[in-house]
């Protein structure tokens, strides 16, 4: 039996979502936005291809967010995108607004999905999506580490002039200007990054230009494209997400996951490396950080905390 995949938000992430998701076979598709025409009209575009690429599922689009009955997972997009000048936590009050509704839906819906959000502020929105939807934490999750590991990793092989593929890396923290990349974590076919600055590979200058451009990466897309946000990539990264889940991968990936005692937390929604399989997030991962790594951590954790009162407040 193929399993429901629901994207909510049809722009250019929920279609680049849903192309994905056909092209890998994953499942039939809902495809739900508040705007008439889009969804309808991307999922009439999306079932032509299928005679050309070959695959079998079948997308709908509606505006009808009952269509998610069922789902086996959510995938939300929906909400304002960044516009040049704004920074992620610029959108809290009006996301989370669309991010409490959309949570309503699915404990109305669908309250076993695997749940991944991408809206912005992302720490926070998951927060409230999983505060309203009532979803068990592991199956309630965001999507951040995914694509920020994902741009630090190509810009860390365009400066070495390696394979992409040799480059192992995460981030941690929130999904914004204080997220932590690991510098101690971070090993190209299998040699620490550490060797290559000690041996005068790259100097640690570099290093430093390159992760304050990991944090400012969705921002530079945002400068450069002038109207709209960043769409494939995370777009991509959401579907790893989903693929881990779908198919039992067993798969560790940086995520914004409930994290309660652990990283000295007691309980809130970060940016950490997860094990993903059917049960969802399965598994929190803790490793040994520096105390300078702490201090930044720190700081992104004080960051989340004060978005998540701030939405709280605004929702009350």
């Amino acid at each position: 039996m193929k399993k429901k995949i629901t994207l909510i938000g049809a722009g250019n992430i929920g279609g680049t979502l849903a192309h994905l998701t056909l092209l890998k076979k994953l499942g039939d598709i809902v495809l739900i936005d508040v705007m008439k025409g889009m969804p309808q009209g991307k999922a009439l575009d999306l079932s032509q291809s299928a005679a050309v690429e070959g695959f079998p599922c079948n997308v709908e689009g509606t505006n009808d967010f009952s269509k998610m009955k069922n789902s086996d997972v959510v995938i939300i997009t929906a909400g304002l995108p960044r516009q040049p000048g704004m920074s992620r936590d610029d959108l809290l009050e009006t996301n989370g607004k669309i991010i409490k509704k959309i949570g309503l839906d699915i404990k109305k819906y669908c309250p076993k999905a695997f749940v991944i959000c991408i809206t912005n502020p992302l720490d926070a929105m998951v927060y409230v999506l999983q505060k309203y939807s009532k979803l068990p934490v592991e199956k309630c999750v965001g999507m951040a580490g995914v694509l920020d590991s994902s741009r630090l990793k190509y810009f860390l092989s365009v400066e070495l002039n390696v394979s992409i593929n040799d480059i192992q890396t995460f981030v941690l923290g929130g999904h914004g200007d204080d997220m932590v990349p690991m510098v101690n974590y971070t090993t190209i076919g299998g040699i620490s990054l550490l060797d290559f600055i000690k041996k005068k590979k790259i100097p640690i200058s570099k290093i430093n230009k390159i992760f304050d451009r990991t944090r400012m990466g969705g921002g530079e897309i945002v400068r450069l494209l002038q109207r709209g946000s960043a769409f494939y990539a995370p777009a991509s990264s959401a579907i790893q997400m989903a693929e881990a889940y779908l198919l039992d991968q067993k798969k560790l990936l940086p995520c914004a996951a409930f994290i309660k005692n652990k990283y000295g937390l007691k309980s809130m929604y970060m940016g950490m490396p997860v094990i993903i399989g059917s049960k969802g997030v399965e598994e929190i991962i803790e490793v040994s950080l520096s105390s300078s790594e702490k201090n930044m951590l720190k700081k992104s954790i004080k960051s989340v905390q004060g978005l998540v009162s701030a939405v709280d407040k605004i929702l009350k």
